[in-house]
């Protein structure tokens, strides 16, 4: 996926005009158009005309791959707040990401849900019709979140909260539902959220590498430090271990389990009796 990543981003450092300078603008205000019509519209015919139905772009109505977007998720007050939030998302990451990249992330998110609800038709024979950019916009919101994981934002105007663990429960939610899904079999559903939000995994694939990168380094970095306390400690008093609270040691009482406590800052060695009995050391 890195490798991809850096060939779209030469494509687009390469291309710069095939990008679509404003296109959230564009979105919202045919999202906004979109749904006046369809107040007009008793039959529903607009929507469902637009709406990503497998079986009829088999038959031949390709347009459907893509107009999808333009329908609203919501309605009426809502439909204010949620075009609003967007539009906002979009604009800081084209200017962020350029009007090219910001494009391709798009249109590529478009058309990843278009191919996840056709998986979805063969693997489950369901014909699923996708109303609405959900999954288009919760990449969207990710890939905020991951570049601006500190932002705030408040929920109803009231709550304020981080970006990231906005993102952190949106991704757990979208956890329990793959695995619920696959749990019942329906392998395609469970496929669903994944393939749908593939183009965040690429275009994010060099920060998940970093993340995990430094994750090891840390982790392997305090075991390093760890066995050298250790090594020192017994080289200075005699012994592995010696309990803070009773002054035990494992010398004197060789039988006795001693741990060190995950809650304590440092390192801070108690014998069985307390390890779950003891003042925790806060610095």
């Amino acid at each position: 996926m890195r490798k991809l990543n850096d060939a779209i981003d030469r494509f687009c450092a390469l291309h710069p005009r095939l990008g679509i300078p404003n296109l959230m603008r564009y979105i919202v205000a045919a999202n906004a158009v979109i749904y006046i019509l369809s107040l007009f519209d008793r039959s529903g015919l607009l929507l469902q005309t637009l709406a990503m139905d497998p079986g009829a772009v088999l038959h031949g109505q390709i347009w459907r791959l893509v107009t999808y977007v333009l329908i609203p998720t919501s309605g009426s007050f809502w439909l204010i707040i949620s075009l609003f939030f967007y539009y906002w998302l979009g604009e800081t990451l084209e200017r962020l990401w350029g009007s090219a990249k910001f494009t391709v992330y798009y249109v590529s998110g478009a058309l990843l849900t278009s191919l996840a609800t056709l998986l979805v038709y063969f693997i489950d024979g369901i014909s699923m019709p996708v109303y609405g950019a959900s999954y288009v916009n919760t990449a969207l919101f990710m890939a905020y979140a991951l570049t601006y994981p500190d932002a705030m934002v408040r929920i109803y105007f009231i709550l304020p909260i981080k970006m990231k663990w906005l993102a952190i429960l949106e991704a757990v939610l979208y956890a329990l539902s793959v695995v619920r899904y696959a749990m019942a079999g329906l392998w395609g559903m469970a496929l669903l959220p994944i393939v749908a939000m593939l183009n965040l995994f690429i275009f994010f694939s060099p920060d998940f590498s970093r993340r995990a990168d430094q994750f090891q380094a840390r982790h392997r970095s305090e075991a390093v430090q760890f066995r050298k306390a250790v090594k020192e400690q017994k080289r200075q008093r005699g012994y592995n271990h010696k309990c803070e609270v009773c002054g035990r040691t494992d010398t004197d009482f060789p039988d006795l389990q001693f741990r060190y406590c995950s809650k304590c800052t440092g390192y801070h060695c108690y014998c069985e009796e307390h390890i779950f009995n003891h003042v925790h050391h806060t610095e």
